[in-house]
């Protein structure tokens, strides 16, 4: 359930039938129900969504060893999109496509904050990878602080591939790497996708190479690297900046 939010416990899960957020699935204790879960149950069946009767223990699992009160619902944070769709919302608004590609980036607290300066900063979407990355939970979602309703996130399984067709799109494609040239020397107008790479490995030797340029934020501390959502940050403003120019 890792792309999906959990809601658990008996007030949170009615309380969310009442207000009728779209729960995908309702995981319940087996019978007999008592007490607050006899509406639970009935507004679940109202509502037509998918009971599932399992054990303590997976409710305690899928709860993450919440209290859980035998109840526990599921629903996808946001959902996805297609490339196709952010490049046609760029389209729509006449201006020049300006992406962002997260690849294997793991912690949800780097997402969410990639995903709200994405949405200060005017990109028209962002595209995260399957493998190896944090996709849209619960916590990415409150990180983000309500940039998930306004920035589409799609999902591919080959970031490598994905720069292959973006350049094919004439887009510039753009990897942020140590080695790379500094950002303040390297023009970032137009059609452009910044990859930003994982909190542990960054960006991965193939993605690297397919990329149009490498860019690097001047380092002029002791310390020699910045908080993945920090740099993404960074860069996004700076492209914005050169694009109202």
């Amino acid at each position: 359930m890792s792309d999906e939010t959990v809601i658990y416990g008996r007030n949170a899960v009615l309380e969310a039938l009442r207000s009728g957020r779209e729960i995908e699935k309702i995981y319940v204790e087996k019978p007999p129900y008592t007490g607050s879960m006899i509406p639970i149950i009935n507004l679940a069946k109202k509502r037509r969504i998918l009971l599932s009767e399992c054990d303590h223990r997976k409710l305690s699992e899928l709860s993450g060893g919440g209290v859980h009160q035998g109840v526990v619902a599921s629903c996808a944070a946001v959902s996805y999109v297609e490339v196709e769709d952010i490049l046609k919302r760029a389209e729509d608004k006449g201006e020049a496509p300006f992406l962002v590609v997260c690849e294997s980036i793991q912690d949800p607290h780097n997402l969410g904050a990639i995903l709200r300066t994405a949405e200060c900063a005017g990109v028209h979407g962002v595209i995260i990878s399957k493998h190896s990355a944090v996709g849209l939970t619960d916590v990415v979602a409150k990180t983000a602080a309500g940039a998930l309703e306004y920035v589409p996130v799609a999902k591919v399984s080959s970031v490598a591939k994905l720069v292959d067709d973006l350049k094919k799109r004439g887009i510039w494609t753009a990897c942020a790497d140590m080695d790379g040239t500094s950002i303040y020397q390297t023009d970032l107008k137009g059609p452009l996708a910044l990859i930003i790479g994982g909190e542990h490995e960054g960006i991965t030797r193939l993605v690297k190479e397919r990329c149009d340029f490498v860019v690097s934020l001047p380092m002029k501390g002791h310390v020699t690297s910045l908080n993945a959502s920090v740099a993404a940050g960074i860069l996004m403003y700076e492209a914005a900046h050169q694009r109202d120019l």
